[in-house]
């Protein structure tokens, strides 16, 4: 008599592809997500406020900013003994060429009821993606994983509290540098976390359940 087969998960480098393809799916609509919103001039989030006072400053485009703040992020990860993946990198480059590829793209709208589509569709937008390149597990983007990593190396640290820390902070500087503040950014702070928590268990990779060969009773550990 045997015992019940157990399925056991293949190792996720047997997806390799399906991950990376499903990576970038997510850093392009993220970048798209983010020039929604900045085509709706009603706000941005916290970070995207920072890269608009940048921009704005400097005469930067946007999306090289945005690149600009990732690469100087990740210097940040080195005295907290964090390591990039390839979707860290990926983060850091592809978001910035998108958006700026999609603001160029994309129209102005000008009705009040458009601009409030474009931004919550942007805001929709920007869960799906969040769950699509987190759910890949290929590495946290720059700006999460200076969160992650601060939190790993100060054990008892709230995860929310540092968050909402790193948030605050580049919101107030995003604003004096010029960034737009407007009802974008509450709602993005109300929304993102409830969207997060559905897409990305959504659309994380688990690797696929191949039976594990019989064990036989005889064999089995015994049930005190």
């Amino acid at each position: 008599m045997s015992a019940t087969s157990n399925p056991i998960a293949m190792p996720l480098r047997h997806q390799l592809v399906r991950r990376l393809v499903q990576l970038h799916v997510g850093l392009v609509c993220y970048g798209v997500s983010m020039a929604l919103m900045i085509q709706a001039k009603l706000g941005l989030d916290p970070w995207d406020v920072f890269h608009q006072g940048l921009a704005r400053r400097t005469g930067l485009r946007f999306g090289l900013v945005v690149i600009a703040v990732g690469v100087l992020v990740l210097l940040l990860w080195i005295p907290l003994r964090q390591l990039p993946g390839i979707g860290t990198i990926s983060n850091a480059i592809v978001i910035g060429l998108v958006v700026d590829l999609a603001v160029a793209l994309l129209p102005t709208p000008h009705p009040l009821a458009a601009r409030w589509a474009f931004l919550i569709g942007g805001i929709v937008l920007n869960g799906i993606a969040t769950g699509l390149y987190i759910g890949a597990r290929l590495g946290s983007g720059p700006r999460d994983g200076l969160m992650t990593g601060y939190v790993a190396r100060r054990p008892g640290r709230s995860i929310r509290l540092v968050r909402t820390g790193i948030e605050v902070t580049v919101l107030t500087a995003g604003w004096l540098l010029g960034g737009t503040v407007g009802w974008a950014t509450l709602l993005y702070a109300v929304a993102i976390g409830p969207l997060a928590h559905v897409f990305i268990p959504l659309f994380s990779v688990r690797g696929p359940a191949v039976e594990h060969p019989p064990v036989e009773a005889d064999a089995a550990p015994a049930v005190v």
